[in-house]
């Protein structure tokens, strides 16, 4: 049996993936003042499980980097995806602090695999001019997620009567999940059976870059990728970029919550509303990237373009919403706000295989995924500092982090082409 086109079925289920992986990690902070009532929690409170959440995400990204690099797509995967959803279903006999941080952390470190998985699956299945729509299509499954979790969990909350409930329904999604992937990723597009011969060698020819005649297949040890301005590059620039994601991810509930006094169901109304804006920023830097590149435009210009015009339109959405007068407005900003971070981390995370190949892209992709949530961490204490009054000055921080990711890429990165070794 042959299956035509076998390497976008594969990135749908990544994409799903990534869907479900936002529903759980959502949950918390949709339910939390259902939560928070019931346990007499507060919003430091919310902040250090936050922060647990995120250390741990910030170690899972190396560590799950290193994994699917020993052990592979098809089981790293499995293995991410059993332990996140069964730490989701664990946070419904969470009873304190204490409960919901352990339940945290474990959720954290497992979920930090989707993210190097997803950036390995796309090297081993796509030629390099379709990398960075195919990293869009993941991408929107974030987008995607971000726009069902308010509905899915403010629907099952009402239906189910309780959060815990809601915790267990959740929890199920991702061993639902397991069933098609376990069937359809029997093996990379080398020796898969089920991929056509054409298809077979579309991928495996389209993965040599032919401005530099190289197969890119440079993959270097973990010390040697630190040692290069290019993988700094990378790293510093999800570095800056991360939190402006983080913080309507981590904080957006709370800041309707807190600013204009909603509950869970009236959250769940405008909650998904800027996550209509990302998934089309997944797809539009994609898209934008792969018609660049068929144009004729080399590599390193693309990327440069695309992300710099992602941040553009980061700072300037930034900069509006501080002003914003109404939640409508507000929310119709944000979507802007992550139309533009989408639009910029689609090509960001392309760049460890634009650089590297083989059992290094994984790992580039985890060091950059573990510096991203360390900066999360920092914005997460940050923010009950800086919001006592307003919001504002947290879209001013966003706003400066806009700047600096874009730098980061253009002064670092260099000539974006693959790396031959120094010697």
């Amino acid at each position: 049996m042959k299956i035509n086109g076998l390497r976008w079925y594969i990135v749908s289920l990544v994409a799903l993936a990534t869907i479900i992986n936002y529903i759980d990690r959502g949950a918390l902070g949709f339910l939390w003042p259902e939560i928070s009532k019931d346990l007499g929690l507060t919003k430091t409170d919310y902040a250090i499980i936050l922060n647990v959440f995120t250390f741990s995400y910030a170690f899972g990204q190396t560590l799950f980097g290193k994994i699917f690099d020993w052990i592979g797509t098809r089981t790293g995967f499995i293995l991410s995806i059993v332990v996140w959803s069964a730490a989701t279903m664990l946070h419904a006999v969470a009873t304190s602090l204490t409960t919901f941080a352990i339940f945290r952390a474990i959720l954290g470190v497992s979920e930090a695999g989707n993210w190097p998985g997803a950036t390995k699956a796309n090297a081993e299945w796509f030629p390099i001019k379709e990398r960075a729509l195919a990293q869009g299509i993941f991408n929107s499954g974030a987008a995607i997620g971000g726009i069902v979790s308010p509905l899915i969990i403010g629907y099952l909350f009402v239906f189910l009567g309780s959060w815990q409930a809601t915790f267990v329904v959740i929890g199920l999604l991702g061993f639902l999940w397991l069933v098609p992937w376990l069937i359809l990723y029997k093996s990379g597009p080398d020796s898969h059976p089920w991929l056509g011969d054409e298809e077979r060698e579309y991928i495996l020819t389209g993965q040599k870059n032919t401005e530099t005649n190289s197969e890119a297949d440079y993959a270097p040890t973990s010390k040697e990728i630190l040692s290069r301005k290019e993988s700094w590059g990378v790293i510093l620039a999800s570095f800056f970029l991360d939190p402006i994601w983080w913080l309507f991810v981590g904080w957006l509930p709370l800041y309707l919550s807190e600013t204009y006094g909603f509950g869970v169901a009236e959250i769940a109304v405008y909650a998904w509303i800027p996550y209509v804006g990302a998934m089309f920023g997944a797809w539009f830097g994609g898209l934008l990237a792969q018609n660049r590149i068929k144009a004729g435009w080399t590599v390193n210009k693309t990327r440069k373009f695309v992300i710099g015009l992602g941040g553009l339109i980061m700072l300037v959405s930034l900069l509006m919403t501080v002003k914003a007068s109404s939640p409508i407005i507000a929310v119709l900003l944000m979507a802007a706000i992550l139309f533009g971070f989408q639009t910029v981390v689609g090509n960001i995370q392309t760049l460890p295989s634009d650089f590297y190949s083989g059992k290094s892209v994984a790992s580039l992709a985890g060091f950059a995924g573990t510096a991203a949530k360390l900066a999360v961490v920092g914005l997460n204490f940050l923010i009950p500092i800086i919001t006592v009054n307003s919001y504002a000055p947290a879209f001013v921080v966003g706003a400066a982090l806009a700047i600096l990711t874009v730098a980061s890429v253009w002064l670092l990165c260099g000539r974006i082409q693959p790396l031959k070794p120094k010697t």
